[in-house]
């Protein structure tokens, strides 16, 4: 991790922060993407389109201590945006490495994540640029941020449409190859079940302008996936007392094609479980009291939680159904578990966590939102938040795009490869690592050569995860 004495301090006092409201004017960052002088940050533009002063809804947020979300409210929201969709596939990363390098790729990743993390807060900070794609800008220009926006765009659109597949066969079944995983709601055809969720649930949540806002649901969704890894544990431990648990995988299988190419795209999938980067600076700027080094714990506790909340449901997931295990854990749960009230169990399981990915949709939907809202109007004096009918067309015509995604990717292994390998690999680790050396300091050589080494290991990974995924698709299209 980085050390908090070399993160700056960038909490202004209140004669600072007068002398930047009276010059900012709250406005957006020019067409040409130059932030305002005293932003302080060289040719750049913003990825949200709002600066730190300012929210989403155009209202003006003060710095003082009565406003704003605290640690817990904050640990929330980005872990929220953390655990997702990617612990479904968790356990399937497990079957492929086997459990001692599947715990440990976990806790790597973890703590590359972290570093990664405080990468983005410290130069967001240094140089002012409140978004993610201010932040690329400054070290990378107008391109570099247009790529940072479109692989926001890229990443949260692919994760939003996992979240409705997952959805989609907890509710109304799936199928895979010669099995079928049976939904809730067996007679309601998918898609029906999945338009009505969007139009009862995950559009009212995603019309919600603060991503503050979000902080009760964000609590309730880590709750949600706190009950899953406790359910799915307690039943593995309950096994393994009988002695109904399969002996694991201690090493990665190399004994076929396929079991190759998995153990080949293992590292985007397990990217995708940990890219939380792109909120970063909406959850900062709606922090009470505001400092890197409050927001460096806030990151740290939300990584801490969400490893050991991985490793859990990726050890019992793997110990529970063993070489059976699928890409989406979930559709595991549709038969007996071999204890006391399966059914019930399966039940519950199932229902938490599509209730958890409900409330998840929003937090990643907003800086979606946002992204493509910057790049389709980057004139600065026309900002979402002035127009209601802008606003709402923007966030349903992003919903229908998701919706109808959902229907053309068979599965979320295939959705993760992709997302993972691409966008997920360049906003953990490419772009922060490339901002990290283009602007740190001449003696920091320690961060030079770790940003050398994620740059390294994020672009041979994405190489690795690409070909085979496009591989994957064209060989099965052949067959």
């Amino acid at each position: 991790m980085l050390p908090s004495s070399s993160v700056p301090q960038v909490d202004p006092g209140k004669e600072e922060e007068a002398q930047l409201l009276e010059s900012s004017k709250y406005h957006r960052s020019d067409a040409n993407g130059a932030a305002p002088a005293q932003f302080g940050a060289p040719g750049n533009g913003s990825a949200t389109g709002y600066s730190i002063l300012e929210i989403s809804t155009g209202e003006r947020q003060s710095s003082s201590s009565s406003s704003g979300s605290g640690v817990a409210g904050a640990v929330f929201n980005l872990a929220t945006s953390i655990i997702g969709a990617g612990i479904m596939a968790l356990p399937a990363t497990m079957r492929v490495l086997g459990v001692p390098l599947g715990v440990a790729m976990i806790l790597a990743m973890g703590v590359l994540s972290e570093i990664s993390l405080e990468i983005v807060v410290r130069f967001s900070t240094q140089l002012k640029a409140w978004s993610y794609g201010e932040m690329v800008g400054a070290a990378c220009g107008r391109a570099g941020k247009l790529v940072s926006q479109v692989c926001i765009i890229v990443n949260n659109s692919g994760i939003l449409i996992v979240y409705l597949i997952i959805i989609g066969d907890v509710l109304s079944g799936s199928s895979s190859g010669s099995s079928h995983h049976p939904g809730l709601l067996k007679s309601l055809d998918r898609r029906l079940v999945l338009l009505a969720t969007m139009l009862l649930v995950l559009a009212p949540l995603s019309s919600l302008k603060r991503i503050d806002s979000l902080r009760f649901s964000s609590a309730a969704s880590v709750a949600l996936a706190v009950v899953f890894v406790i359910l799915s544990s307690g039943v593995a431990v309950v096994k393994g007392i009988q002695g109904k648990l399969t002996t694991p995988r201690s090493l990665p299988s190399l004994a076929s094609r396929k079991s190759v190419l998995e153990l080949l795209t293992v590292v985007p999938i397990m990217t995708n479980a940990f890219i939380c980067h792109f909120n970063i600076q909406p959850i900062y700027c709606e922090l009470k009291n505001r400092s890197a080094a409050r927001m460096n714990k806030v990151g740290r506790i939300s990584t801490l939680l969400c490893m050991s909340v991985y490793i859990a449901t990726a050890l019992s997931g793997y110990l529970l159904f063993g070489e059976s295990t699928a890409s989406d854990i979930l559709s595991n749960f549709d038969h007996d578990l071999g204890i006391a009230d399966s059914t019930l169990i399966n039940d519950v399981i199932r229902i938490g966590y599509v209730l958890h990915l409900m409330l998840v949709f929003p937090v990643i939907h907003f800086s979606l939102r946002q992204n493509v809202d910057a790049i389709l109007f980057p004139d600065p004096k026309q900002q979402l938040a002035d127009s209601t009918v802008r606003f709402w067309a923007l966030t349903a015509s992003l919903l229908a795009i998701v919706f109808v995604g959902s229907a053309f990717i068979p599965n979320i292994w295939i959705a993760f490869q992709f997302t993972g390998a691409t966008a997920g690999l360049s906003l953990g680790f490419m772009f922060p690592a490339l901002v990290a050396l283009r602007l740190s300091k001449a003696r920091e050589k320690g961060l030079e050569c770790l940003a050398w080494t994620m740059l390294v290991l994020a672009g041979v990974a994405s190489f690795l995860g690409l070909t085979t995924n496009i591989y994957n698709v064209v060989t099965h299209h052949v067959d």
